[in-house]
């Protein structure tokens, strides 16, 4: 007997959030998906893929090596906030779905991986680094296929990190922030 799918399915938005992930985490019993999926969550964690994304751009691109160091800084502070509002939300993870991964904390929105990806989306997007956000949307459903986040944790995490990133545009750029 499979204790995750014995739980009760609620109604409203929240079903909706455990049917999307459920169908999501479905996809990954393809071991290509799951494969991709573990490989992503895992570049993301602690966004690690980001900050490194980050220093090479800042290594590679002597002229604008501030604006990448602070795109960085960026990137991780805004990792940080969902990091301290996840522990003040306390929101469980998925339970009526098998994770393909194991996680850090126990804890679930705002996805943190989400953030830092939507972060570095806006922070290096504007540096003209093309690959980023669609990488960054990569990261964002591989935590989906997962198992380890609902939709509306990665759709929070992305809000937060796009929104520190805009925030700190100008700063970023080299002026006041």
């Amino acid at each position: 007997m499979d204790d995750h799918h014995d739980l009760p399915h609620p109604r409203g938005l929240r079903g909706l959030d455990h049917r999307i992930v459920a169908a999501l985490r479905a996809r990954g019993a393809d071991p290509r998906v799951a494969g991709a999926a573990r490989a992503l969550s895992w570049a993301g964690e602690h966004g690690a893929l980001w900050l490194a994304a980050g220093l090479t751009g800042a290594a590679v691109d002597r002229p604008r090596r501030g604006a990448w160091l602070r795109g960085t800084a960026l990137t991780a502070g805004a990792h940080a906030v969902s990091m301290g509002v996840k522990r003040i939300v306390r929101r469980p993870r998925p339970r009526h779905v098998e994770p393909l991964v194991g996680t850090v904390g126990r804890h679930s929105f705002p996805s943190s991986h989400a953030t830092s990806a939507a972060a570095a989306a806006v922070a290096f997007g504007a540096l003209g680094a093309r690959a980023v956000p669609p990488l960054a949307a990569a990261v964002c459903v591989s935590r989906l296929v997962a198992g380890v986040h609902y939709p509306s944790d990665v759709a929070a995490g992305a809000v937060l990190g796009a929104l520190s990133a805009r925030l700190g545009a100008r700063w970023m750029a080299g002026g006041p922030a």
